[in-house]
């Protein structure tokens, strides 16, 4: 029996990785991966359980440096070129300073480029020239107000606030009310919108947003992603998200009036995706 040529497949292709850290509640790998372009791996390892609520004290218990080190560590034999922290309560608990110094632990357990969702989110501000921001949270009251905070510390101004007050099973909650919340917060002036909580489904709630509301719209996971693919030279991958693609970005100077760009149709997200 002659055996079967598969030569012409060539491959497997190569792939540069990307390490992700999560906390263990972490329910949207897939979420992830639809940022990233096919050729880059990602690489996932979660923080150990502990039985709390998100809250604070989760936020810090989980952000501890041996505990982010410890999950670095696990995921060096595979030799991801730049390692990400998926977590926005817990990269913003300590303020600034709190999460550089998550970075440069991080760096030191694994000798290669780190970055968190909250440092991810001030370089994703900057780059959008964004001084005013609207917040959305699923967070509990003292969650956010932390968030807040964080923000202000870097020098934009909140101008709008919406959250559900969670502290379990954050991934399940709807498209319609991510929106909800969406316009809630940004009856304000804003010059763009943060949706916060990695455990938060958001992928495909920012174009509708950002037609909608006519600003650009940045998420938990958008941001990591795009920071760390940063990191490999590369780019995030999306349709009509401001953040990483240049076409659908709105000067400052014309939001609210003319000169926008078009809106593009988006479909409506089925009822079982969103879910």
């Amino acid at each position: 029996m002659s055996s079967l040529d598969i030569s012409f497949l060539g491959g497997p292709r190569p792939q540069r990785g990307v390490g992700v850290v999560a906390p263990f509640d972490f329910a949207l790998d897939r979420e992830l991966w639809r940022w990233v372009p096919d050729e880059i791996s990602l690489h996932l390892t979660r923080t150990p359980y502990v039985p709390v609520e998100v809250s604070l004290d989760l936020a810090r218990i989980v952000s501890e440096h041996e505990t982010l080190s410890d999950g670095v560590r696990t995921l060096t034999a595979i030799a991801p070129e730049v390692v990400a922290y998926a977590c926005t309560s817990g990269s913003f608990v300590g303020g600034i300073a709190g999460e550089r110094a998550m970075c440069e632990a991080m760096t030191r357990a694994g000798a290669v480029p780190s970055v968190t969702t909250s440092g991810a989110l001030l370089e994703a501000l900057t780059e959008l020239g964004v001084r005013r921001v609207a917040l959305v949270t699923p967070y509990t009251v003292s969650v956010t107000r932390a968030l807040e905070e964080y923000v202000a510390e870097a020098g934009t101004a909140v101008t709008g606030c919406a959250f559900m007050g969670l502290t379990r099973h954050i991934w399940k909650v709807p498209y319609r009310d991510v929106a909800d919340m969406a316009r809630q917060a940004v009856r304000g002036a804003a010059d763009a919108l943060f949706i916060s909580c990695t455990n938060l489904p958001t992928y495909d709630v920012i174009p509708q947003l950002e037609a909608e509301l006519r600003i650009p719209v940045l998420s938990a996971n958008q941001v990591t992603m795009w920071a760390a693919l940063r990191r490999l030279g590369t780019r995030a991958v999306g349709p009509y998200q401001a953040l990483i693609d240049p076409a659908a970005r709105i000067d400052p100077a014309t939001r609210g009036g003319t000169g926008l760009p078009a809106v593009p149709e988006v479909p409506e997200v089925p009822e079982q995706e969103q879910q």
